[in-house]
């Protein structure tokens, strides 16, 4: 956190400055890019998404200035603002409603897969090249992701758009939120289900929005704080990393199971309340031991319930309408998780003042767990959820009538042995 940096400011400022130049990017380009995802073909946009990340990469790849890094920035804000539109609405046009989570789930554990092998790479290459922050070292194992993330790219240039899924896919708000009118008259609801469909899209972003603000004061500044107050090495930093993201993955599969007997808005809270404890333990600098492990939950806790948070999302708003609904999504993850990025940067400053910056983050979490409360009575469970009650429920049925079977056997053969028994009394007679 020393000054003297890029115009004499602190590196956290400076790192503050530069997400917020993806982030701005990135903003003003995902709205046009959503609108036209719902009224284009949203393979041809992916392409020119993929064109603009290879200039983006080379950019900062071969440049030797901040100039450079900036313009990077702006292309790959401009790539991101183009990518997470239509990229989403397609794979939510590709997937059956009512069964989302648990792809969902699955996809965001192959992300945090991908997450996790970054850094374990980075951790390994540390160690083979130096395991210190020397900036020719660093140049050598930020070309690796560069490669890495090229290959990415250029899987967008293979998607079609007729590959996706039919009526299969469509919204089901109707179904989702079926559950309102029977809590109606116990919960005192004023709300039918048409009108809680339209808030549920609503409340989730707000939530998502104000989880974004509180992550981007605090998660761009972690790697600071570990090297700034623990004195990690790069190697131990890229671990650390690394397992976090691999938590991150099988949690979410572990909340999905949850929410199948608890619902998805429930298992969203509780998950992000566990995280926002984890946070505050964090901020009172607990010893290395202890530091890790709570760092570890905090990161998996908090993000495990995106998965449930897009299944949601996804069920209730129709295909013509799912590009623009990403873009606003997007909002949570890009103007306002990087702006409030650089109001962290300022509140870190130069003397690491990242308790301060955790104990704001940790209040702004808790003001976004109120719209996942106010869901709670909106949003029925899923129709996955709803099957697996039904072959319960038919399973003890036939277990019931085979009771039941065997209850009138035992009767029949006690009746039989009575009979007898009279008839057998009657000839001694």
């Amino acid at each position: 956190g020393e000054a003297g940096g890029l115009f004499g400011l602190s590196q956290s400022v400076v790192l503050g400055l530069t997400s917020a130049a993806s982030g701005i990017t990135m903003t003003i380009f995902v709205f046009p890019a959503g609108y036209f995802a719902d009224r284009f073909r949203r393979d041809i946009l992916l392409k020119i998404a993929g064109v603009i990340g290879v200039i983006g990469l080379a950019f900062i790849a071969f440049g030797n200035s901040f100039l450079y890094i900036f313009i990077a920035l702006f292309l790959l804000g401009l790539f991101n603002g183009l990518v997470r539109p239509s990229l989403e609405a397609l794979f939510a046009d590709s997937v059956e409603s009512g069964y989302r989570s648990k792809i969902y789930s699955w996809a965001h554990l192959v992300r945090q897969f991908a997450m996790a092998v970054g850094p374990i790479i980075g951790a390994i290459l540390f160690a083979i090249i130096g395991n210190e922050w020397d900036l020719g070292i660093l140049k050598k194992v930020m070309y690796v992701g560069f490669a890495v993330s090229l290959i990415g790219i250029v899987i967008l240039f293979i998607f079609k758009d007729e590959r996706s899924l039919g009526k299969e896919s469509e919204e089901i708000a109707e179904e989702v939120t079926e559950e309102v009118e029977e809590q109606k008259s116990r919960l005192a609801l004023k709300v039918d289900s048409g009108k809680a469909a339209k808030l549920i899209p609503i409340l989730l972003v707000s939530s998502n929005l104000l989880v974004g603000i509180g992550a981007g004061m605090s998660i761009k500044y972690f790697p600071v704080f570990f090297t700034e107050q623990y004195f990690i090495s790069p190697v131990w930093l890229n671990v650390i990393m690394g397992a976090t993201s691999l938590a991150t993955g099988l949690l979410g599969l572990v909340s999905q199971k949850v929410s199948l007997r608890l619902g998805r808005v429930q298992t969203i809270f509780i998950v992000q309340f566990i995280a926002t404890f984890c946070l505050l333990i964090i901020a009172i600098y607990p010893p290395f031991a202890v530091l890790v492990p709570f760092f570890i939950l905090r990161g998996s806790f908090m993000n495990a319930g995106q998965p449930l948070s897009r299944s949601i999302l996804m069920d209730v708003i129709p295909k013509k309408r799912r590009g623009i609904w990403n873009s606003i999504e997007a909002i949570a993850w890009g103007l306002f998780w990087n702006a409030s990025a650089v109001i962290g940067g300022f509140i870190v400053g130069a003397n690491n003042n990242f308790n301060l910056c955790f104990i704001i983050t940790t209040f702004i979490y808790i003001v976004g767990m109120i719209p996942v409360i106010l869901m709670m009575p909106l949003v029925g469970k899923e129709r996955e959820a709803k099957d697996q009650n039904v072959v319960i429920d038919s399973s003890k049925i036939v277990d019931s009538e085979s009771a039941s079977s065997d209850s009138l056997t035992d009767t029949d053969t006690t009746s039989t042995g009575i009979v007898a028994e009279e008839a057998s009394e009657g000839i001694s007679k």
